[in-house]
């Protein structure tokens, strides 16, 4: 195994994550600035997050299961364009409907062509330090809310939102598509068949008897409730520090810290993982997270909330790339894609419930506490079935064909 490129393409991972991450999330930072030039309602507006991540969830799947037949880099290649071309439409959106699906729809679905691919990909350049260089490529997705979000901030107050999104879309082109370009598919792929190595976690087994396997379900549950555990607090939170008191500048840099602690517990948790393992890393981190989220009820200044955010923060990034760590010691390299694309799709269902949840319980009970409460709920749910997790036995598709 080429040992130099494989780092090379935890970078390229890395940078495709944050440019692509960071263009979806630059719609909170447009958003009063669109809602103020077209009249559209901010509820319509962030509607086509919510297809987002609808769409990022239908598109994980999908293009998980492309690159395992094209190979990863055809996949990013092609999300890297379309990715561009489709915030280039979207600033030029003459209705509210036509914006939705253009930066809900085609943006969601082109950013999904990132994450599993290059998740699956780094999987299997990677038999040691596997969880450490996940994680370095999560850490590069978790860099945008520090990199890309500041950008659109600053252009948008020296140009109209359009001239600033079509620069975004530009800027997606000019990064990603050279970035796309370095991907390699795993040497064990290239080179001859996964199956054919004396290690290689069940050979004989089929995409179908995967997808339907205990194993894999479990792994869609507990990461569907973990998402939804956290997507409410991450969504709602600087809300819910505005209607304590705090300012609306300094609620906005709680947001920033939460991302900040992530970045080191994405490393943290990515090391933790490879020392102990990461089945018994990420049943922790579940547990820690479920507390975590809870003790926003108890805070309500501003020293507080940055102190728990970082928790929550560096909690939750730490233990999301642990999922394809086990995935990849359970299942066989060449359904990688399929495998984290359809976890990943389950993860993104479960971010689409915490902001319409989180809004409905607020409007009708003028508070957010039940919201967080609900979240350490799932949190506690999401540990529970991790814990039902249990690997597969050595061989056990062979003994079963036999």
């Amino acid at each position: 195994m080429n040992h130099s490129y494989r780092w090379v393409i935890v970078a390229a991972g890395g940078l495709l994550g944050c440019v692509a991450i960071g263009a979806m999330f630059s719609l909170p930072v447009f958003l009063r600035t669109i809602s103020q030039d077209t009249g559209w309602s901010i509820t319509g507006i962030s509607t086509a997050m919510t297809i987002g991540f609808l769409a990022m969830a239908a598109g994980s799947a999908m293009w998980g299961t492309l690159s395992d037949r094209f190979g990863p880099r055809v996949v990013v290649l092609t999300g890297s364009a379309v990715l561009a071309v489709s915030l280039a439409l979207a600033s030029q959106a003459r209705s509210l409907v036509e914006f939705q699906l253009l930066f809900g729809l085609l943006v969601g679905v082109a950013t999904a062509a990132v994450f599993a691919p290059m998740i699956a990909c780094v999987t299997g350049w990677f038999e040691t330090q596997r969880a450490l260089a996940v994680s370095l490529v999560s850490a590069g997705m978790g860099m945008a809310p520090m990199t890309m979000a500041p950008l659109a901030a600053w252009l948008v107050t020296i140009h109209d939102w359009r001239t600033a999104m079509l620069i975004i879309a530009g800027i997606t082109a000019a990064l990603m598509i050279p970035a796309a370009l370095l991907v390699r598919r795993p040497p064990a792929l290239s080179e001859g068949p996964a199956e054919m190595a004396s290690d290689e976690p069940q050979p004989g087994m089929t995409v179908r008897q995967a997808v339907r396997s205990p194993q894999f379900i479990v792994l869609m549950l507990a990461n569907f409730f973990c998402c939804a555990t956290h997507s409410g607090p991450i969504f709602h939170t600087v809300s819910y520090a505005v209607t304590c008191g705090v300012p609306m500048i300094a609620a906005v840099s709680i947001y920033s810290v939460e991302g900040l602690a992530g970045m080191g517990g994405r490393i943290a948790f990515g090391v933790l993982g490879d020392k102990f393992g990461a089945k018994r890393v990420l049943v922790f981190g579940l547990l820690a997270q479920a507390f975590g989220v809870l003790a926003y009820v108890f805070v309500s200044t501003l020293g507080p909330f940055y102190a728990v955010a970082a928790l929550v923060g560096f909690i939750y990034a730490g233990t999301m790339p642990l999922y394809a760590v086990i995935i990849r010691e359970n299942f066989p390299l060449r359904m990688m894609g399929t495998i984290i694309g359809g976890t990943a799709m389950a993860g993104s269902l479960g971010m689409s419930t915490g902001p319409l949840l989180g809004g409905l319980i607020y409007d009708q009970f003028n508070s957010y506490a039940l919201m967080y409460f609900g979240s350490w709920g799932m949190g506690l749910v999401a540990m529970m079935i991790l814990t039902a997790f249990r690997p597969f036995p050595r061989r056990q598709v062979e003994m079963a064909m036999a």
